[in-house]
C-alpha cells in the first residue's frame, strides 16, 4: 500500500511482479488522477495496481491484508497522525513492515527556508505557515514515539540527504506555489508583492544558483518498523 502521486506505488508494482498486488491511496482526487495518468503510460510490467480515494485514518482495506505499507511525505500532513499509523498497522499481516519518509527541519533545506521567510515578508504569516507545514514532523524522537505508540516494534530511523533542483529561481517559486496550497494566498497578493517574493528568494539563494540551475540540499528521516 502506498499514497501520493504514484511513484512509490509504481516502483512497488514492478518489485512485487505479477504475483503481487499494490494499492495506492490518497484523499485528493487530483493526486489520484495524476497517478492514474502516469501509470497508464508506464510500459513496465509488474503486479496489479489499484487506486483508491480514502483518508489515511480510515483505510477501506481488510485487516492483515498487506505485507508492506509505505507512506512518503504524507504523515506530517495528517490531521490525526496516531490514527493513521494505527490504520497502517491494522492492514498489515503478522510479518508486515512499515516505512515512512518525512522531511527533517526546514533549516536543513535553505531553499524552502528562504521561501518561507520571503512569503512571510511579502504575502503574510499564513502563507509562511503553509510553507513550513511539510517540515512539521522533523523531530526524530517524536517520530519514533508516534510509530511505537501505534503498536509497531523495532523502530529504526535513518537520516537521508538529497538535492532539490530547478532550472531557475523563478521556476522554483512559481512551480512550487502553483502546485501547493500556496496558490490561493499568493494569487491574492498584488503584482508588486509577487515580484518582491521572487526577488527576495533570488537574492538569498544566489550561492545555490549557477548559470544552468538552482540546486540546494534537503534532508529527511526514513523510519522503518515491524509488527
Amino acid at each position: 500500500m502506498s499514497r501520493g502521486t504514484g511513484i512509490v506505488a509504481r516502483i512497488a508494482a514492478k518489485r512485487v511482479g505479477p504475483t503481487g498486488a499494490v494499492v495506492g491511496i490518497d484523499l485528493n482526487p487530483g493526486m489520484l488522477s495524476v497517478a492514474r495518468s502516469v501509470a497508464s503510460t508506464d510500459s513496465g510490467s509488474g503486479g496489479p495496481l489499484q487506486w483508491q480515494e480514502a483518508s489515511a485514518d480510515k483505510l477501506p482495506l481488510p485487516d492483515g491484508s498487506f505485507d508492506v505499507v509505505y507512506c512518503q511525505l504524507g504523515l506530517q500532513f495528517f490531521a490525526d497522525r496516531a490514527a493513521a499509523l494505527r490504520e497502517m498497522r491494522r492492514v498489515l499481516g503478522t510479518e508486515g513492515r512499515i516505512a515512512l519518509m518525512v522531511w527533517r527541519g526546514i533549516h536543513e533545506s535553505p531553499g524552502f527556508a528562504v521561501l518561507a521567510e520571503a512569503l512571510e515578508r511579502n504575502v503574510g504569516q499564513a502563507a509562511a505557515a503553509i510553507m513550513r507545514a511539510p517540515f512539521g514532523l522533523s523531530n526524530a524522537d517524536e517520530l519514533e514515539a508516534l510509530v511505537s505508540a501505534a503498536g509497531f516494534q523495532n523502530v529504526a530511523i535513518q537520516q537521508r540527504s538529497g538535492t532539490v533542483r530547478f532550472p531557475s529561481v523563478e521556476r522554483f517559486v512559481l512551480s512550487y506555489v502553483a502546485g501547493s496550497p500556496l496558490a490561493g494566498p499568493v494569487s491574492k497578493a498584488d503584482d508588486a508583492a509577487r515580484e518582491a517574493l521572487i526577488t527576495d528568494v533570488r537574492n538569498a539563494l544566489a550561492k545555490y544558483t549557477s548559470n544552468t540551475e538552482l540546486a540546494f540540499p534537503i534532508a529527511a528521516h526514513l523510519a522503518s518498523a515491524g509488527i
